[in-house]
């Protein structure tokens, strides 16, 4: 077996296992660190396939910036471990369905004919100025354009229904409407006095 075939095992290893436990764990704390070690895992298993700024990114993105903000949402909010368990077995019949329908999708998947290793020619070598961030930037934005942008527009609206739902008006609280601002002119905003000039 190959040194990089060995590390591959390894990380695939650790990350499956650091995957149950993000879901299994009971304290939301540790399901939280779990999911940091989970990231990394995947982080190194994308350097091994050559993919380093997708390998950085997740770190940054997802390590540096998302996970911190779990953590912080998790470790201050007051949360009732008990009364989250309530009920919990009645969602098991719809939860196992889901699970095997997503395990019967991968295995249709991997096991088609675009993961045949054996008659998958092998890639030609990259040049020595060879970058993965411009290569992956042409494809997202040449090939994958619309898709793209299609994918931006859901994450836009998904933004737009989560301030919306979050939107909470209380009393006392003053606000302007927008439309009232737009509108304003400057003859309604801004007053000219003619003062005589002081003199000594």
């Amino acid at each position: 077996m190959e040194f990089k075939t060995a590390v591959f095992y390894f990380l695939a290893a650790i990350l499956v296992f650091a995957g149950l436990r993000v879901i299994t764990a009971r304290n939301p704390v540790h399901a939280a660190l779990f999911l940091v070690l989970s990231f990394f895992t995947a982080g190194g298993i994308w350097l091994l396939l050559q993919a380093e700024f997708l390998a950085i990114t997740l770190v940054m993105v997802y390590v540096g910036a998302v996970m911190v903000l779990f953590l912080f949402v998790v470790m201050m909010l007051d949360i009732n471990l008990d009364r989250i368990r309530q009920g919990f077995w009645n969602y098991l019949p719809v939860g196992a369905l889901i699970g095997i329908l997503m395990v019967v999708e991968m295995a249709m998947v991997l096991g088609g004919r675009y993961f045949d290793l054996d008659s998958m020619p092998a890639p030609p070598p990259a040049a020595a100025d060879y970058s993965n961030t411009a290569e992956l930037g042409r494809v997202l934005y040449t090939d994958y354009v619309y898709p793209f942008e299609l994918a931006s527009l859901v994450l836009v609206v998904a933004m737009v229904a989560a301030v919306s739902l979050t939107l909470r008006k209380r009393k006392g609280n003053k606000y302007v409407q927008p439309s009232d601002q737009v509108a304003v002119k400057r003859e309604g905003r801004v007053e000219l006095v003619k003062m005589p000039a002081e003199t000594e």
